[in-house]
């Protein structure tokens, strides 16, 4: 067995997009792979065949992102293929091609272009598409005018974009760049007319829709607004023969996060807010013909619907919820794992997965379920659901296993307060040698409402294997364990900081081997704010390295895409309501006591936890004479270890790992 390299992540496949064909025969998904060279991520289409049990690679243009299926037999995908359709989108023309493949391989060739810069689509007919497309309400319109005229007001347009003008909240959004005045509007494209029929108006946003199952109409979850977004959406139906846009919402107040169609019903997702702010889980409704709405999950169905845990080993989305004949299928996050679940109209609800793990995305055709799966230590690979018996169908990452050094996560349970249990985890380093002293890395997740589990996380086990142990937890605030578990609102820093110590404090006593004067500390996102705040409390930790960190939360409010409501709702106060409790929270207040020398890594285009953030715990640390250090990394937001180029996620990984070598060792 080889020892796990750094730059070993390089080499690692990663899957998305699973899709059903519409008769069910294949499973079509993207594969995606780093071309460290390009210093690039490489995707193309592959296919599944459920009676060959093989996969081939069905594109080989290396940068499919997603698709649809037009039929059995051909695939749809958008992609700019050619040099010239190239020059036209760095001239800032508006369009995107489809392709077309055959599923039996060959050349694809171009279906049709619509003129509008696509985010999803979905098929009506042969002849007319659904779209979701990106709309600039500033952007002139040019429809009606001459092709001399049109040159000359796209001439001043392309000028305009030297600066920013600013006039609504939020005003740019982490991986999109600034949004000002840009909403995703819903449109119906004819393929044989070249035509646009906007369905929604241009001040409304549209986070999703769904076709009904005879395509007359669609179900779409919207905001508008004007000067500043709120965090209530709207439910409408579009009748599409009749061109009637009809609004379904239930409540003056609701946040929709899914809807669909359930044969001739409608069954949602969403949360009211009002008992536990913005990270209160969701319920399941149903909506009768007659607009009467029932819950369906009972009162004390207390999960997140969706996949919370954590991993550096993803690339790409897939769909993790579906309408199949009478149920709903949905994923849920309980303690360190996520599970596929069904419902049905009368509630009843079953758990069909009951390995560990995590669920990345599935589909379902006839009750029969396909996902991509983290199982174990293995990375991402396709899996068959049988009678809750899994069948491994792929083997991209394989190597893993059968080639290199792991260590396997020894589970943590202690009593952090009367009644509170802690779960925490803590990974050896590989050969260990039980007479040996090894140095200490406490690992502290993003969110907070998110979760470690025992997966497969590259750079644990890449410290492992330089000699670290590496231990972490899911501290009060995370995700798996209900609302009240989760809810630290205007306690950011307090409960979550003690359990974290005392989980460290637990570790030091159960495992000698840890020498506890070469104790290092990191997190990102609001593990970067935890990090902050640890070393403003305690000088147990001789190193840290802080990621996407939040220091102040009085300027991340008037800063970053979710600060006016986040900051608002997770602390319980603003600026003007109560400012001297958001200065108590912030990190920065007690950075005059820090003497941990820290690391700090950001991005340049992080606009959820902004580069200022970083900034002023580094200035303010430099200023009081505290080694320090802060690696900016240009072209990258949030996403940089998870989903940055190649390269910079070598460097902030060798960054990271080089101080606590400097410090530990």
């Amino acid at each position: 067995m080889e020892k796990l390299l750094l730059e070993d992540f390089t080499k690692y496949k990663f899957l998305s997009g699973i899709k059903y064909s519409p008769q069910g025969d294949k499973i079509a998904f993207i594969l995606h792979h780093m071309d460290l060279k390009e210093n690039k991520y490489l995707s193309n289409i592959y296919l599944y065949d459920m009676k060959t049990k093989d996969s081939i690679k069905l594109t080989s243009n290396n940068s499919e992102k997603s698709f649809l299926f037009k039929d059995n037999n051909t695939i749809l995908f958008p992609n700019i293929r050619d040099d010239k359709d190239k020059k036209r989108k760095e001239k800032g023309e508006e369009f995107t091609p489809f392709y077309e493949i055959s599923l039996k391989g060959g050349e694809a060739n171009k279906a049709f272009e619509i003129p509008l810069n696509v985010g999803n689509i979905e098929k009506i007919d042969d002849n007319n598409y659904l779209i979701s497309a990106l709309h600039d309400i500033n952007r002139p319109k040019i429809e009606n005018l001459s092709h001399e005229e049109k040159k000359e007001v796209l001439k001043q347009y392309e000028e305009e974009k030297d600066y920013e003008v600013l006039d609504e909240i939020p005003f740019w959004f982490n991986g999109q760049g600034f949004t000002n005045k840009k909403r995703m509007r819903l449109y119906i494209y004819n393929i044989v007319e070249n035509k646009l029929n906007p369905i929604t108006d241009e001040f409304t946003n549209v986070g999703s829709f769904k076709l009904n199952k005879d395509r007359s109409k669609v179900l779409l979850i919207t905001n508008s607004f004007i000067d500043k977004m709120s965090l209530k959406d709207d439910l409408y139906i579009y009748h599409i023969d009749e061109c009637h846009l009809e609004k379904m919402s239930h409540d003056n107040s609701f946040s929709y996060s899914y809807a669909d169609f359930l044969e001739d019903e409608i069954i949602f997702i969403g949360s009211d807010m009002k008992s536990y702010g913005l990270n209160q889980n969701p319920h399941i409704y149903l909506m009768k013909g007659n607009g009467e709405v029932n819950m369906l999950t009972p009162e004390d169905f207390d999960y997140s619907l969706w996949n919370s845990v954590g991993s550096d080993c993803r690339y790409g989305g897939s769909s993790s919820i579906k309408v199949e004949g009478k149920y709903l299928y949905f994923v849920t996050t309980k303690h360190d794992s996520s599970y596929i679940n069904r419902i049905d109209r009368n509630g009843e609800i079953e758990k069909l997965t009951i390995e560990k793990g995590s669920i990345d995305g599935f589909d379902v055709f006839n009750g029969k379920i396909v996902f991509i799966g983290l199982r174990d230590l293995r990375l991402q690979e396709l899996y068959m659901l049988n009678s809750y018996k899994e069948e491994q169908l792929t083997y991209f990452n394989e190597w893993v296993i059968e080639n290199k050094k792991l260590s396997t996560p020894k589970k943590i349970v202690f009593e952090t307060e009367s009644g509170v249990n802690i779960e925490g985890w803590i990974l050896k380093p590989v050969d260990f040698d039980e007479n040996k002293k090894y140095p200490g890395i406490l690992d502290i997740h993003g969110g907070p409402k998110t979760v470690y589990g025992e997966v497969f996380f590259h750079e644990m086990q890449y410290w492992a294997n330089e000699g670290y142990v590496v231990f972490y937890c899911n501290p009060r605030g995370s995700d798996g364990r209900g609302d009240e578990f989760a809810d630290i609102r205007g306690k950011y820093g307090t409960i979550d900081y003690d359990d974290l110590m005392k989980f460290t404090d637990f570790v030091l006593e159960n495992y000698s081997f840890i020498d506890e004067d070469r104790l290092g500390v990191t997190g990102g996102s609001y593990g970067g704010f935890m990090t902050n705040w640890i070393i403003g409390h305690t000088k147990r930790f001789k190193a840290a390295a802080s990621q996407r960190s939040i220091s102040n939360w009085i300027s991340k409010f008037a800063t970053t895409d979710i600060g006016y409501f986040f900051v608002e709702d997770q602390q319980a106060s603003t600026p003007w309501s109560d400012v001297e409790k958001l200065w108590f929270h912030s990190p920065l207040k007690y950075a005059h006591k820090v003497v941990t020398p820290t690391l700090f890594i950001h991005s340049e285009e992080d606009y959820r936890c902004w580069l200022a953030e970083g900034l002023q715990m580094y200035t303010a640390l430099k200023y009081h004479g505290v080694e320090s250090r802060l690696v900016m990394f240009k072209g990258e937001n949030h996403e940089l270890s998870r989903s940055g180029k190649p390269k910079h996620r070598i460097r902030r990984l060798r960054e990271i790992t080089q101080w606590f070598d400097r410090h530990l060792k």
